[in-house]
């Protein structure tokens, strides 16, 4: 596990845990000015800005698997391959701040979003809640998790991972019985602007009042 993840909040009462998943290229530290408005905004979670795994193929920042030669068809083996690491990762999060799966949150944005949906796919869900950002599935929906909430925001401009990944996973989830939300925002490209923070941080509400 990669050491360079930034511990934004560490509150004495803390009684949630928000774990921040940035993008390809990106790093722990250029997310964590999103860490530090969570903070701000929900002054009882744990923050985590945590830092990608591998050194990005594309030449900087980091990443949590590479996109040289990604296709469809082999998308869904390298997200399983990273996947140890990403699960390692939160477990490492949840044992330092002593707060467990279901006060959890995932917050992902892109690849980092990519990676914080696998991981409700496979085995006993790591988290109560899944906020995905400009994110997508790795393949179709396989299962809506008892208990887990899924947050989509997605820019209805967005020219790397388009908004139907999005419209497609929530209604996916929906008919599967998944707990959903899906917010499309206008003239949002890829990336994460005032109103997709401010959803965000309006989801982490205590998963379990």
């Amino acid at each position: 596990m990669h050491d360079g993840s930034i511990v934004i909040a560490t509150p004495a009462q803390a009684r949630q845990l928000v774990l921040l998943f940035h993008g390809l290229g990106s790093s722990a530290d250029n997310f964590a000015p999103v860490g530090g408005a969570i903070a701000r905004a929900r002054p009882d979670a744990f923050v985590v800005s945590v830092d990608g795994p591998h050194p990005s193929t594309l030449g900087s920042g980091r990443e949590w698997f590479s996109v040289i030669g990604i296709t469809e068809e082999n998308r869904p083996e390298r997200i399983a391959d990273a996947m140890p690491l990403f699960q390692e990762s939160i477990a490492h999060w949840q044992n330092a701040s002593g707060i467990g799966a279901g006060d959890t949150t995932l917050a992902g944005f892109s690849q980092g979003a990519i990676m914080a949906l696998e991981s409700s796919q496979i085995g006993r869900p790591p988290a109560a809640r899944v906020i995905a950002l400009g994110g997508r599935f790795a393949q179709a929906v396989r299962r809506a998790p008892t208990g887990l909430k899924f947050h989509l925001i997605h820019g209805e401009q967005d020219g790397v991972v388009p908004a139907r990944a999005s419209v497609e996973a929530a209604r996916a989830l929906q008919a599967a019985g998944g707990d959903v939300t899906l917010d499309l925002l206008p003239g949002l490209g890829h990336g994460i602007d005032a109103r997709a923070l401010q959803l965000a941080i309006g989801y982490l509400d205590h998963p379990h009042p």
